[in-house]
């Protein structure tokens, strides 16, 4: 039996001021079917709360008519969701699931450390995915002004694309092509009205003590990559990035991600070598990392993930995703260069078995 998983989900809400966020929020609030939501912002005031649907007030917790809640941070993060788990058990209303709403100029990485690296968050709650609003017809200019929008975008697993019907087909398009740039992993979902189906927000992460194999893949691979000639990728195992646009854009520069694949087992020393590396070497540029992996002398991979220095435990899957055993690894870091991040993966080829190793030196030969 597949253990149960008793942590609550949470879903990080993230994108700068004015893209569509209380729109958003509004929407999961009012959201009467499905599961019960608490969304966490920083002040009511600034949330921007519906009050025609407000039921009632209770300091610094609203209830909505749909049952819904909504609290505001009062001290740190830890305090402020043990508060609100010990209003879980005593209130009448349940909720199934968190989302915490950040303010505008918010980086993600930090508060997803939080719930690595605090004993409780780690114990009781679970990030189920990161949800980043951008909006069509501002972001190509906030993306050119403030690092902080392109690491909301590198960081997330959704990416929600407000205000469309602003701007031409074509610039949403242009739009969207660059996000997918930034983040090649993360599923681009266009608003109609501001507004997403809430079931589209649940459920993004592959980091799932049940062990299903399907999210895992759509975490890892929402878009398929397009079939490349680049050398260096063929040899390192990278899905090549698009190439630089003409105008190219700073802060965009300094954001790069690589879909590592490898065909053989991995040894467990290896991969531990090479994740201490990187760690150490390069821990505070290493945005996000996650990943399924085959370990040599295990039947059935394990999915990890991590932000900077800190992971979630591994989490054992039951099988492999449609009898496909390659490893995966996808790796989104500031100021890193394809070339260092192909080196790490030579490393870590390196370091497998004899008999793999002669196979990989065949391969390369001129």
């Amino acid at each position: 039996m597949p253990p149960t998983e008793k942590r609550l989900p949470v879903t990080l809400l993230t994108g700068f001021l004015g893209v569509g966020k209380t729109t958003l929020l509004n929407t999961i609030l009012s959201t009467k079917a499905g599961p019960k939501i608490a969304v966490v912002v920083n002040e009511f005031g600034e949330a921007g709360l519906d009050h025609d649907l407000i039921e009632a007030v209770d300091e610094d917790v609203v209830l909505m008519q749909s049952g819904c809640l909504c609290c505001s941070i009062r001290g740190d993060l830890s305090r402020t969701l043990q508060s609100l788990m010990f209003r879980r058990k005593t209130w009448r209303v349940k909720f199934d699931r968190i989302v915490i709403e950040t303010t505008g100029l918010a980086d993600p990485g930090p508060i997803l450390q939080t719930f690595l690296a605090d004993h409780y968050l780690a114990s009781k709650f679970r990030i189920d995915g990161v949800v980043t609003v951008v909006d069509a017809a501002m972001g190509p200019d906030t993306l050119d002004r403030q690092f902080e929008a392109v690491s909301q975008v590198a960081m997330a697993d959704l990416l929600v694309v407000s205000k469309a019907d602003l701007v031409s087909d074509a610039a949403s398009q242009a739009f969207e092509a660059r996000l997918k740039t930034l983040n090649t992993t993360a599923k681009v979902l266009r608003a109609k009205k501001g507004v997403v189906p809430t079931e589209a927000l649940w459920g993004l992460s592959g980091m799932h003590r049940q062990g299903k194999t399907e999210p895992v893949m759509k975490w890892l691979m929402p878009n398929t990559p397009p079939a490349s000639d680049d050398p260096l990728g063929n040899l390192s195992g990278f899905v090549s990035a698009p190439p630089p646009a003409a105008h190219s854009h700073l802060h965009d520069a300094r954001i790069g991600s690589a879909s590592i694949v490898l065909e053989r087992p991995i040894s467990a020393d290896a991969f531990d070598l090479w994740l201490d590396t990187l760690i150490n070497l390069r821990g505070p540029d290493i945005l996000r990392v996650k990943g399924i992996v085959h370990v040599e002398g295990v039947d059935t991979p394990f999915v990890f993930h991590g932000v900077q220095h800190l992971f979630d435990p591994p989490v054992p899957l039951h099988d492999w995703p449609a009898g496909n055993q390659q490893s995966r690894i996808v790796i989104i870091a500031r100021d890193m260069t394809r070339p260092e991040l192909a080196r790490s993966l030579d490393m870590l080829r390196a370091w497998q078995t004899d008999e793999t190793a002669a196979s990989l030196e065949k391969e390369i030969q001129p």
